[in-house]
């Protein structure tokens, strides 16, 4: 199963934002690729990975942009266009600590009801390392760098500025969290 999902993420995720958010698409490969080389850290979940790793910025592709909160639109969309498979869904709709977002955009109860978040932490904080230690045009870099250029990007007073300087803490316990189980496999 897993070659299928991630050949099917890839090809809705390309669709949707190669033409027209360029730089999101190089983003996405670039986490796609992340959730690529750590993915040996999931076992049977691998392939879910990938295609939550592919699909967790599609909702900021402009003809689904309905709420303008990528996470929640994304998710709707893969739920409601391509019936994806709800712990995909979930994964899309909860990545990088949405709910966090969700609250400072009025949205959680709606997040919450409709996507709530997964059970599976390594899993939860697998999408987390991969978006957080990749670029906006899908370098390497670390959390913490991450983190600053979201910051400059939107600035401190801005919805996502808050969220993020929330969910800092949060994002790097999960990347350490990831790094951590990456450390222990055999080589």
């Amino acid at each position: 199963m897993g070659d299928l999902i991630e050949e099917w993420a890839t090809q809705v995720a390309e669709a949707e934002l190669s033409s027209t958010l360029p730089r999101r698409w190089a983003h996405t490969q670039g986490v796609a690729k992340r959730a690529v080389e750590v993915s040996q850290v999931l076992g049977q979940d691998a392939g879910l990975l990938v295609a939550a790793a592919t699909l967790h910025d599609v909702g900021y592709a402009p003809r689904l942009a309905t709420t303008g909160f990528h996470p929640l639109d994304g998710a709707r969309f893969l739920r409601d266009e391509h019936g994806a498979d709800e712990r995909l869904t979930r994964l899309v709709a909860n990545h990088s600590f949405a709910l966090l977002e969700a609250e400072e955009r009025g949205l959680r109860e709606d997040l919450a009801s409709e996507f709530p978040l997964l059970e599976e932490p390594l899993l939860v904080d697998a999408v987390v390392y991969c978006d957080m230690t990749t670029t906006p045009d899908g370098g390497r870099t670390t959390a913490e760098e991450r983190v600053a250029e979201i910051l400059g990007r939107y600035g401190d007073d801005s919805v996502v500025g808050r969220f993020i300087r929330r969910a800092a803490p949060e994002i790097f316990a999960a990347v350490r969290r990831v790094e951590e189980a990456l450390a222990v496999q055999p080589r």
